[in-house]
């Protein structure tokens, strides 16, 4: 079937065309289920970095629908942590647990077109050792439920709730089955939604909406143009162009951004509090030391002297990131770049090997002082001093 006949009309998708150009309109849409970290930190600084380099607006979301987000606290320190950052916003906060209302009305026209279904399917049988799984980890479900009679979605409805998933087009509907759209930094990408997806989830089994459905919903609603955030959400893009199809809706730019990782490979995580933002104020002491020391560690600037968010925006530019865009390695315990991922044009190799080393707190300070420096004296200074740091 032809996914135009199965589009829901919105007010959206009817507007009148305009021959003005669309206002880029970027979002941060953090979650508060800890403090932000220094990958949160990198993601929104891409964003706002991106969005006022085109003379563009941001807007902040807080994604809090889950349990472990629904911290207010949390969402204040966080709101607190982008200010410090001078990461302004011009719309917001807006909160999920306020828009619940817009996410049971697309559900509901989702399901008034036929094209969801009840599932019963257990977490341990989704994620089954023998379960093919998704570019993002998520298992792929191969329709366990889809064709369940009426009986017996009443029979097993008595015994367990069940969670709603959305059909995607049948594996021999080329036309509607891949997913084609463009990154601004991974290029082409193309997804066959029936063998590499999976008919997916829009509600779970405890009455919450899904991510898909809700940043699909939210994007719209806010007239978000540009979508900037972390790698390890590439994969879930096909699913929300997917659904932005069949809701009328727009579908935004997409722009994803390499991940910070620790030495192990582990990406950074609020979990394991690495390289928390409280950490992080306390040891730069001002936004444009850390935001300096980030952007030359990224390849953003040329260089880690401070720098404003502001001051920031004169340097950013999309072909840095495609040129660095293999996921950098951080060093847990100083925030050192640990490999020459994202080489610093202007640091020499005895620079970048002195920067792999382990240093104590007051050895990583002097080593962002020394950087100021020109590169020779600098050169000569950590390897003076590189024995006492270690």
């Amino acid at each position: 079937m032809d996914i135009n006949t199965r589009n829901i009309a919105t007010h959206s998708a009817d507007a009148p065309a305009t021959a003005e150009p669309t206002p880029v309109v970027g979002r941060f849409a953090p979650s508060p289920s800890g403090r932000m970290h220094l990958g949160n930190v990198f993601s929104c600084l891409c964003a706002w970095l991106s969005a006022r380099s085109q003379g563009g607006r941001i807007a902040l979301r807080i994604e809090d629908l889950d349990d472990r987000c629904k911290r207010p606290e949390l969402a204040v320190q966080l709101i607190d942590d982008l200010a410090w950052l001078g990461l302004e916003w011009d719309e917001g906060p807006y909160y999920q647990h306020n828009r619940l209302d817009l996410y049971e009305d697309a559900l509901h026209r989702l399901q008034d077109a036929g094209l969801t279904y009840p599932c019963f399917c257990t977490r341990a049988e989704l994620h089954a050792a023998s379960a093919p799984h998704a570019s993002d980890g998520t298992p792929i479900y191969r329709g366990a439920c889809r064709a369940l009679s009426a009986e017996e979605v009443a029979r097993r409805s008595a015994l367990r709730a069940p969670a709603t998933r959305l059909r995607v087009p049948a594996v021999d509907d080329l036309a509607d089955d891949v997913v084609e759209f463009v990154d601004r930094t991974y290029g082409a990408q193309c997804e066959a939604l029936a063998t590499e997806c999976g008919d997916f989830l829009v509600r779970r089994s405890d009455g919450v909406f899904a991510y898909q459905l809700a940043v699909v919903v939210d994007d719209a609603a806010m007239g978000v143009t540009e979508v900037v955030r972390g790698c390890d959400l590439l994969g879930s893009t096909p699913r929300q162009i997917y659904l932005q199809h069949l809701l009328g809706l727009p579908t935004p730019h997409y722009a994803h951004i390499p991940l910070l990782m620790s030495p192990d490979g582990r990406r950074l995580s609020k979990r394991d509090r690495d390289l928390d933002l409280g950490e992080l104020r306390a040891r730069f002491g001002t936004p444009g030391a850390l935001l300096g020391w980030l952007a030359g560690q990224t390849g953003i600037a040329p260089d880690t002297i401070p720098r404003t968010a502001e001051q920031l925006a004169e340097h950013f530019s999309w072909d840095v990131i495609r040129t660095h865009r293999e996921n950098i390695v951080m060093d847990e315990r100083t925030g050192m770049q640990q490999t020459a991922a994202h080489p610093d044009e202007h640091l020499d190799s005895d620079i970048a090997k002195v920067s792999t080393t382990h240093l104590s707190p007051e050895g990583f300070d002097a080593f962002c002082e020394i950087l100021d420096s020109p590169v020779p004296k600098a050169t000569n200074t950590l390897l003076m001093r590189k024995s006492a740091w270690e």
